[in-house]
């Protein structure tokens, strides 16, 4: 058995990566932000002898007179048309549980899938007895935001052939915050494995599968074998994402791409290492910057 022993004098200091801009003001409960005068009362503020305050620890943000506080860290709040990612807790009559990293679990109705070999049909009482056989407890998937429910939950569905039951592959899970919002959150990195960027904070790593799915979205093989270099990749990635989302850097297609062409000095198992993801999270943000100036 190997073991990796490092001096102190020799660790890299991996707290916070130095930004090169003025960094955010970050107010925490109770704490004046403005006057109230001229200014509207938003979510995470409070209204206190003429002042707005906030309720929760996070970043001010305005639209026009509208002040809100972004909290640094909270559960998953949907909105209609987000690509999630969740785990089927509970059946229940014409229904799916999905667990999505929210406050309450997700909704799938029975009418809101499409069934093995693209068949639009109404559901009968014998779709309703096999819903087990499309989905059971434990599944994966990929989803979009429907609709959402007057307590707040949300209303999934899975009519596109792009979402499905997710096949082998590994999970993994971040702050919602981090994802970034973009038009398509599906990804075929050039590495070989393909990634599905959860709006919830749920990411989801696989091989890339050149077949495409023709219908039958909840027909997949859990038992396919996965080849030990695609593993390899798929936990390249996994280790990457979370080095980025320890440091608090935005998660999308470019940053892990750029993040994936620095780990490659680094073998799988050096990145668990703290060194590792400082170095490569760095190397990451001063490439990021560079496109951006």
């Amino acid at each position: 058995m190997n073991i990796s022993i490092r001096l102190a004098s020799e660790k890299t200091r991996h707290g916070i990566l130095k930004p090169t801009s003025n960094p955010p003001v970050i107010f925490t409960p109770g704490e004046k932000i403005r006057e109230e005068v001229g200014f509207m009362r938003g979510h995470g503020t409070y209204a206190s002898k003429g002042s707005l305050k906030a309720t929760v620890a996070g970043v001010e943000q305005n639209i026009n007179k509208l002040v809100t506080i972004s909290p640094l860290r909270c559960r998953y709040n949907g909105e209609i048309g987000d690509v999630v990612v969740g785990r089927v807790t509970e059946l229940i009559h014409k229904r799916w549980k999905i667990e999505i990293n929210s406050r309450l679990d997700a909704v799938l109705l029975l009418t809101s899938i499409q069934l093995p070999g693209g068949e639009l049909r109404r559901r009968g009482m014998e779709d309703e007895q096999s819903m087990r056989s499309y989905l059971s407890e434990g599944d994966l998937i990929s989803a979009e935001v429907h609709s959402m429910f007057a307590d707040g939950s949300l209303s999934l569905h899975m009519r596109s052939l792009k979402y499905g039951k997710l096949e082998q592959g590994v999970l993994v899970k971040v702050q919602s915050n981090l994802i970034k919002r973009s038009k398509n959150h599906f990804h075929n990195l050039s590495a070989g494995v393909s990634v599905i960027l959860g709006n919830n904070g749920y990411v989801w790593i696989e091989p890339t599968n050149d077949k495409k799915k023709d219908g039958g979205s909840m027909d997949v093989d859990l038992q396919q074998v996965v080849e030990i270099g695609d593993r390899q990749i798929i936990s390249r990635v996994r280790n990457i994402i979370l080095a980025l989302s320890y440091y608090k850097m935005l998660i999308y297609d470019t940053s892990i791409q750029y993040a994936l062409e620095e780990s490659t000095k680094y073998t799988v198992a050096d990145l668990l290492t703290a060194e590792a993801c400082y170095d490569v999270a760095n190397l990451t943000r001063h490439r990021l910057q560079a496109m951006d100036e």
